[in-house]
């Protein structure tokens, strides 16, 4: 049989095991014998002298539990329920609403559960128990079990062990494998200069060759029909992708990119769009309106074209909205709910000037957060002004761009906005069902006179997490945004 290629670090753990033929090596007996410090020389070492028969590897696993980081303030604090039951217990006719004055709202709603499962009942308005002494040797079984860690999993109590499984954030499981190595009867035999550390050449380079050293040289060998593992490299997120992606489309067919603040006042944002100063979407529970700075000056001119509009049409012929409008409430400073805000400001700076323009970019409403909707999100937003503009030219241009974004199916139908007439949906074919993305239509006069605008303005609007949703195949918004590099890894290039 021929003598095996060993490695440098494989001869060297070799020699030292071979003083001591019947001996079995921990680690840190080959780390101090082989003058180591790095265990991972010593784990690859080990590994492959085992590949060449010299030496038997043992693996030893130890599983043990740990304290997670609630259970560390667990520990030291108390567990939930043995605090809210100490509560109890001091407290007079302990209620639900003191007990939800005197602890976090969001420990009293969990608390209560626990001590329900332990027989604490609110019974008449007040917590009782049938067995007091039973609740609290359970709990500080809960407790001594909490402040005993760390222990094995061979030692634990059962019992508790499932119990706080079953709990988040209270305990975890490490598993750790400890290695240890004894010579076989080929590794003791081996010696002479198989064991005679040498300089190994891993990588060819010209100036090895040129000096002709590689005629002396040792050259490491590599085994390459061994599986190796595929090279993680950096990647864009794919939101990201695809705001490049929509951007590339649009620049592609001749628009210009438009960026502006977040900061607005509720006039560019609502009153410009003829959106009526009493409309719900206004309120608190839609906006988020800010405090610092809670209003922002508007020229005086402007705010008098819109309170004309919005009060009796202006010179439009509409008829507005009726009563009375509100300098006050146009100047309000907020977070601006859609990017149309913005293209708007465009236009009333350059209300003589065709222009094709879009935006990529966030936007906030005060939405409860759920599998459908984020507080924060994008929003894609174009417009078209030049005179002969028309709703086939809207319609044409919708279809163009969800065609290059894979949707060829593309149809629209009536809507309402309170800015544009006609307003139409647009909808997309994705899997056998029609599925609403966006909405677009033609200005108003109530908008675009105010500003001195004369020509057709085409506009439009859509989600950017939903088209994402539809193009990553999800079916819940908040998976966009949570760090998971193995599903981000796992996602295909946009």
């Amino acid at each position: 049989m021929d003598a095996p290629s060993l490695l440098n670090p494989e001869r060297r753990m070799l020699k030292a095991m071979q003083t001591d033929v019947g001996r079995t090596w921990s680690l840190n007996e080959v780390l101090k014998a082989c003058n180591w410090t790095d265990q991972a020389v010593a784990a690859a070492a080990g590994h492959g002298l085992t590949n060449h028969g010299m030496v038997e590897t043992m693996e030893h696993v130890v599983r043990t539990v740990k304290a997670a980081s609630e259970g560390l303030k667990a520990a030291q604090e108390g567990l939930l329920e043995q605090r809210l039951w100490s509560w109890i217990q001091s407290t007079e006719s302990a209620s639900m609403a003191d007990l939800q004055s005197a602890f976090e709202r969001h420990e009293a709603g969990p608390g209560v559960g626990l001590l329900k499962r332990l027989g604490v009942l609110l019974i008449d308005g007040t917590f009782q128990s049938d067995d007091p002494e039973h609740v609290g040797r359970e709990i500080e079984q809960r407790a001594t079990f909490i402040r005993g860690l760390p222990c094995s999993i061979e030692t634990a109590d059962s019992t508790m062990l499932e119990h706080f499984k079953s709990r988040r954030g209270l305990i975890e499981i490490a598993e750790q494998t400890t290695r240890t190595w004894s010579l076989t009867e080929a590794g003791a035999h081996l010696g002479g200069e198989h064991l005679e550390e040498k300089e190994a050449v891993s990588e060819i380079t010209t100036e090895l060759l040129q000096s002709e050293a590689w005629k002396d040289a040792e050259f490491r060998s590599f085994d390459v029909t061994l599986e190796s593992a595929s090279p993680r490299t950096g990647r864009s997120h794919p939101m990201q992708a695809l705001i490049e992606r929509v951007r590339a489309i649009f620049l592609e067919m001749g628009f210009s990119e438009l960026v502006d603040d977040y900061v607005q006042t509720a006039g560019w944002n609502m009153d410009a769009l003829f959106i009526p100063q009493d409309h719900p979407a206004r309120e608190m529970q839609d906006t988020f309106y800010l405090e610092n700075p809670a209003s922002l000056p508007l020229p005086a001119d402007l705010v008098k074209a819109w309170g004309d509009i919005h009060e009796h049409g202006g010179v439009t012929g509409s008829v507005g909205w009726g009563g009375a409008f509100s300098k006050a409430t146009s100047e309000k400073g907020l977070l601006r709910t859609h990017t149309t805000v913005n293209t708007i400001q465009y236009l009333a700076a350059h209300p003589d000037e065709a222009c094709r323009v879009f935006s990529v970019d966030r936007v906030f409403r005060k939405e409860a957060i759920d599998r459908t909707h984020l507080p924060e999100f994008h929003q894609i937003e174009g417009i078209i002004m030049e005179e002969g503009a028309n709703l086939q030219m809207l319609v044409t241009t919708m279809k163009t761009f969800y065609a290059k974004m894979g949707c060829p199916e593309v149809r629209v139908r009536p809507a309402y906005f309170p800015y544009t007439e006609p307003s139409l949906e647009i909808e997309v074919k994705w899997r056998g069902k029609w599925l609403e993305l966006g909405g677009a239509g033609i200005f108003r006069p109530e908008v675009t006179e105010p500003l001195g605008i004369s020509t057709p303005v085409l506009a439009w609007g859509m989600g950017l997490e939903r088209l994402a949703m539809l193009v990553l195949g999800l079916d819940d918004i908040r998976q966009l945004y949570i760090s998971d590099l193995e599903w981000l890894r796992n996602q295909p290039i946009l």
